[in-house]
């Protein structure tokens, strides 16, 4: 079994060493506990020197997370000459209560609703080669009073604002270039200039991938002031434009934008690949269009699906500001946004993220930051792991430590070791206890 403390060896002198040995017991217990991630929980499992005490102390630490995040990664996580895209999404748990630090209602797309809870952005680094995310960030969401008490106002005046049809007399035109940025992307922001002050060109990134909430020239204009090249998606109906081409050479012409684009009538000159598979044709387009909200050209990519059979069609359009970027590229990265999703399974699931009942702004912070540095060790943990157990999950591996646990308890109530090949069979027998996919040992459990 690996030891854990070895592994944490990395931190230093980020943290000391009373905080290291705390956190040691802490992701201990956390690997061999069932029920549910909380202070409590886990101090039931912490052992010795785990008390209840011992995690308040621990989760009222201020700890550099994001340094912690890097410096394990670079060490234990890092590929050799990979590429890795910089992927961003926002995560809400649900929360009862009042005391809370940051509880307010968000949005959450898995009830489809605004919830009482709280939000956290995370920045993860996304692998292409393995095709794994590992997060590298977390920051609170936190609404400012002003956003709270504006959002009906705002309302009821849009409600309320009626105008002629045309451009308003006096009007200028205004530079697209130039955004006033809402607190979410200057969020963002600062998380992705911080990140960049700890990679210092150790990777270079290139790409920054969202989801479609950021289909927006805020956002563009957001990831080009820090040298990135956003990848997204726009919505289905979104209202683009090809370049427009004048006719006649000797004319000049200060006419910008041409013929709008038919989605059910998409030039064939625009089309890379089409194929068919089950009836269902699935054709994909790539050019360089304009949109009337962006302040540039934009490089869009169109996937059109559409049954044989019935004639419905439908269609999904994502975009970069890198004109030069292909469309499989495009596609491949944006799919690889979804591998953030993963990690927010697993920090909700396995380790505390849905859990904690924290209420302090600094034990928030940890409890959160804890969860995801799990995502992080699990996947170190799993490719040890997977080399003798191929299919295994986070599930096996906890089952793994528990056992683990089990058989370090029952040795201690021994008067004396029992002999190694019965050892075996014991160590086999009660880590297999809780698995999903059975235990590749040499001496399978009788």
């Amino acid at each position: 079994m690996p030891d854990i403390l070895s592994l944490l060896q990395c931190l230093l002198p980020q943290i000391n060493a009373t905080t290291m040995r705390q956190l040691n017991q802490i992701i201990l217990a956390m690997l061999a506990m069932s029920g549910r991630v909380t202070m409590l929980g886990i101090s039931r499992w912490a052992g010795i020197g785990g008390s209840y005490r011992t995690m308040l102390r621990f989760f009222h630490t201020v700890i550099p997370w994001a340094t912690l995040f890097w410096l394990f990664f670079r060490k234990h996580l890092c590929g050799v000459n990979e590429i890795y895209l910089l992927a961003g999404d926002e995560v809400v748990v649900s929360k009862s209560g009042k005391q809370t630090y940051g509880l307010e209602r968000f949005f959450s797309s898995l009830a489809s609703k605004p919830i009482s809870g709280l939000s956290f952005f995370v920045l993860s680094l996304v692998s292409v080669e393995r095709r794994q995310s590992f997060p590298i960030q977390v920051e609170q969401v936190i609404k400012s009073d002003i956003e709270i008490n504006n959002t009906l106002t705002i309302k009821k005046v849009k409600a309320k604002e009626k105008r002629g049809r045309g451009r308003p007399k006096g009007s200028k035109n205004k530079n697209k270039a130039e955004v006033v940025f809402t607190s979410e992307l200057l969020l963002i922001q600062k998380m992705i200039n911080s990140l960049f002050k700890l990679v210092s060109n150790f990777i270079p990134l290139t790409y920054f991938v969202l989801d479609g909430h950021f289909g927006n020239n805020n956002a563009l204009q957001m990831a080009r002031q820090v040298n990135l090249h956003i990848i997204s998606k726009l919505r289905h109906d979104s209202a683009l434009y090809l370049p427009y081409e004048n006719p006649d050479s000797k004319k000049c012409s200060r006419r910008k934008y041409g013929d709008k684009l038919d989605y059910r009538n998409i030039p064939n000159k625009y089309l890379c690949t089409s194929t068919i598979e089950e009836e269902i044709q699935s054709d994909i387009y790539q050019a360089t269009l304009l949109h009337k909200e962006f302040a540039q050209a934009l490089n869009v990519v169109i996937l059109v699906k559409t049954n044989l059979k019935t004639n419905a069609r439908s269609h999904v359009i994502l975009f970069s500001s890198d004109l030069e970027l292909s469309s499989e590229k495009i596609i491949d990265y944006y799919k690889l946004r979804f591998q953030i999703e993963f990690n927010f399974r697993d920090a909700k699931q396995f380790w505390g993220l849905e859990d904690f009942m924290n209420l302090s702004q600094t034990a928030v912070t940890n409890a959160a930051n804890l969860a995801f540095f799990m995502v992080n060790l699990s996947h170190h943990l799993l490719a040890d792991f997977r080399q003798h157990n191929p299919v295994s999950g986070i599930i096996d591996l906890k089952a793994y430590y528990r056992g683990f646990r089990y058989v370090r308890e029952i040795l201690k109530m021994l008067p004396e070791t029992p002999e190694p090949i019965l050892l075996t069979q014991i160590f086999a027998k009660l880590t297999s206890l809780g698995r999903i996919h059975p235990l590749s040992t040499g001496v399978e459990p009788s």
